[in-house]
């Protein structure tokens, strides 16, 4: 069948689409059709629909793509269900070790000294006391098989034991009706979390895979586990939490991928 030329619309761009503009925001338009808005499909000539926008011009697009991911956070915070478990698995399914990721190769990983590790507290916190490995690990543990799912595309099940952050924020007295945990890390890497995942019974502060303490490069002394989050959202060598109600950010979060980014 011979390709028909396109009829024309008053919502198409007379001097059609600058490819340049897409390949500008091919990780918000990837982030989009990742996340799989509503369960249906999004085309950029329905953005341009829905906003009488010109597709041409790049703060346009990434006007309305950022709007759009944002209408996507606030939808899955909306769906998410606090009391609903991810699916677990057995032993025999661990791989092991886990899976090197993070925004740098895995030779320009810096490790942590545990003897000089502390964990710093800010924010809505009543006691900002900072911790020790030592006394982080005095506190009771709890284990997660869970399934660890990349944005990338790629994903592994994994062992995770540790402290049950809500356990944790309770212990220090942190005001549970803020909006965000965010955290910092000694690679400089940051990411935040809703409340209500902070909360949620499979989010832990993991210091041990598959039984074992944490060895680098997969995070040293701690990082986080969360079991409804996509694997950006679960960042290693934490050195510093918040509590907070301004929004925190994340480090992939300022470069345009969804903050909520649930799975």
């Amino acid at each position: 069948m011979p390709i028909r030329s396109p009829s024309p619309s008053s919502f198409r761009p007379k001097t059609g689409v600058d490819q340049s503009v897409l390949e500008n925001n091919r990780e918000l338009l990837a982030d989009i059709g990742r996340r799989n808005i509503l369960r249906g499909s999004l085309s950029l000539g329905a953005l341009a629909m829905l906003t009488g926008c010109d597709v041409t011009s790049d703060s346009a697009v990434q006007s309305v793509l950022r709007r759009v991911s944002s209408f996507n956070d606030r939808f899955q915070e909306f769906m998410f269900r606090p009391n609903h478990l991810a699916p677990t698995y057995s032993e025999a399914e661990v791989v092991k070790p886990p899976r090197f990721n993070a925004y740098y190769d895995v030779n320009d990983v810096a490790p942590v000294d545990g003897a000089t590790w502390k964990l710093e507290l800010a924010g809505r916190i009543a006691d900002k006391a900072p911790w020790t490995v030592q006394r982080f690990m005095q506190l009771p543990e709890q284990e997660w098989i869970i399934r660890h799912i990349c944005v990338e595309g790629w994903d592994y099940i994994g062992q995770w034991s540790g402290v049950n952050l809500r356990t944790f924020l309770e212990t220090v007295g942190a005001d549970l009706k803020a909006k965000y945990v965010a955290f910092k890390c000694a690679d400089d890497y940051s990411g935040s979390i809703d409340m209500a995942t902070a909360l949620h019974a499979q989010t832990i502060l993991a210091t041990k895979y598959a039984r074992q303490p944490i060895t680098d490069p997969y995070g040293f002394p701690l990082r986080l586990r969360t079991a409804t989050k996509l694997g950006f959202k679960n960042p290693k060598w934490i050195t510093a939490i918040e509590v907070t109600n301004t929004y925190p950010g994340g480090y992939w979060e300022d470069r345009g991928f969804n903050w909520f980014a649930g799975l």
